[in-house]
Order: structure tokens, then C-alpha cells, then sequence
């Protein structure tokens, strides 16, 4: 009588992880930059410096009072020391801190401006624990009592964005208006061209209203200020564009003001979400 053969064990091959290998030992998933902490101090400290370096230039711009310029660096440098002493607090408490702040220090109308601009911030963060590279745009906007949408057409800010459409595509200064599509090309185009002709998804936008949306148009700033192939006049046209749509276009200097203060929170921020 035949023996039956001894029952094999159970392989445990399948149970053991493959060696790793360059093919498999990058994860399938895309790899996104996780969102940076802003550190308020230092992105309020490096406008105080940008106001200190602009400080005879903004003084002669103002032909009222030829103190604005002095005015800027005393705004800032409050709102500086505020955030240092509230290091710890929650950025809603220490933005509240620097609006208390400048009204007591301060009582130019600028310095007016921006303390209803960070006391509308301290609300817009309620029950935040930090602020970052992701977030970080509806601080600027606040700031600058930038709300709404800026016209693609006409006058104003629609020359600016005209232009800034116009020498993208290589053009003598097309009206915006003229630029197929809705706001959604507009934007897109806009971020493509800046990419360098790379396809770039655009920001949501209500395409046929003639206006594109104030936080949209930072977010393009933001790209225009992290893309490699970005030039200043691109950057300064958005940034124009945005302060001539808020509370800083009620006079020259203020505006003028409002472009280094935009220009700088930009740059310092992208700066912050490059750093390893």
C-alpha cells in the first residue's frame, strides 16, 4: 500500500515584504509640501525693515503731511513688537493684540486703516492655532481690507490686469476683456504663462461676471512669486490690482504704501514655504 507524502508546510514567502528596490521604494502617492507655520514676528518685522528702506520715498509721496513714510515704519514696528509679546498667544489673540495696539500708539489715519484690518484678521482666525503658507492669503487680504473682485475690463485695475494678460501672451496691451473666455482663462492663462507655458489649473472664479475674485487673484501673486521664471512687473502688476480694489487706493501714498506692504508679505511668505 502506497504511503500518502508528508503534508508540505505553509510557505510564509507571501507573507514577507518584497525587497525594496529603487522601482518600488518611492511611495505611489504624489508627495505634497506639507503647509509652513508663518512665524507673525518675523513676516511683520521684515515689512517694518522694507517701510524703514522706503521711508523718504513714501514721506515725499505724501504732499499733505510728508509723514507717511514716518507713519509706515511706526505701524509696522508697533505691530512687530506686538507680535513678539504675544508670541505664545493663538494668532487671533496676538492679531486683536496688535490692532489694540496701534490704536494706542498710533493715530494717523494709516495706522487707523490697519488696526480695523488686524482686528478683521483676529476674526477671520477665530479658533485657528496657527497660520500658514495655505492660509496665510486671507491674512494679506484682511490686512488690506482687499475684499471682493476686481473688474477684468474698463478702467483702473482692469488696465493692469490687461496689460499684465497682454505681456504674457506676448501682445501690445490687449484689454482683459479681450481674452477668450471667462475669468476661469483669464486666471488660467495667467498662471500658465507664468509657468512658463506649463498647463496650470485656474482658481475658481464666476466666469461672466466681468470681475475676477480678490482672493483668486493673491493666490495667482502667490504663483507668480514662487514660479522660477517670474518676473517684478508681473507680481507688481497683481499686487496693484489688489490695492487699488481696497482701502489703501484712497490716496496715492497709501496706495503706494500698500504695494511694498503687499510686495513684501508675498515674497516673505514664499520665501518661508521654499525653506526646508
Amino acid at each position: 500500500m502506497a504511503t500518502k507524502p508528508a503534508p508540505r508546510k505553509p510557505s510564509n514567502m507571501a507573507s514577507r515584504p518584497a525587497p525594496r528596490t529603487p522601482a518600488n521604494s518611492i511611495s505611489s502617492k504624489p508627495m505634497t509640501p506639507a503647509a509652513k507655520n508663518i512665524d507673525l514676528s518675523a513676516l511683520f518685522g521684515s515689512v517694518a525693515k522694507t517701510m524703514a528702506q522706503n521711508q523718504s520715498q513714501l514721506n515725499t509721496a505724501d504732499t499733505y503731511n510728508h509723514d507717511h513714510g514716518d507713519n509706515m515704519v511706526q505701524i509696522f514696528e508697533v505691530i512687530t513688537q506686538a507680535m513678539k509679546e504675544k508670541q505664545n498667544a493663538t494668532p487671533a489673540d496676538q492679531l486683536a493684540y496688535a490692532s489694540q495696539l496701534l490704536r494706542a500708539k498710533s493715530q494717523s489715519g494709516s495706522a487707523q486703516l490697519y488696526a480695523e484690518g488686524l482686528s478683521d484678521a483676529a476674526n477671520q482666525f477665530q479658533g485657528a492655532k496657527s497660520i500658514n503658507t495655505n492660509t496665510v492669503m486671507t491674512l494679506i487680504q484682511t490686512l488690506l481690507g482687499a475684499q471682493g473682485s476686481v473688474p477684468t475690463s474698463g478702467g483702473g485695475s482692469g488696465d493692469l490686469l490687461g496689460s499684465l494678460l497682454g505681456g504674457l501672451a506676448g501682445a501690445q496691451q490687449p484689454s482683459a476683456q479681450a481674452q477668450g473666455g471667462g475669468n476661469g482663462d483669464l486666471l488660467g492663462g495667467l498662471l500658465g504663462g507664468l509657468m512658463g507655458g506649463e498647463q496650470a489649473a485656474a482658481p475658481q472664479a464666476q466666469a461672466g461676471d466681468g470681475k475676477i475674485d480678490i482672493g483668486d487673484l493673491l493666490n495667482a501673486g502667490m504663483a507668480f512669486a514662487q514660479a522660477k521664471q517670474s518676473g517684478g512687473s508681473n507680481l507688481d502688476a497683481i499686487l496693484n490690482a489688489v490695492v487699488y480694489s481696497s482701502k489703501m487706493a484712497d490716496s496715492e501714498h497709501r496706495s503706494q504704501s500698500g504695494a511694498l506692504v503687499a510686495n513684501t508679505l508675498m515674497q516673505v511668505v514664499s520665501q518661508m514655504a521654499k525653506a526646508k
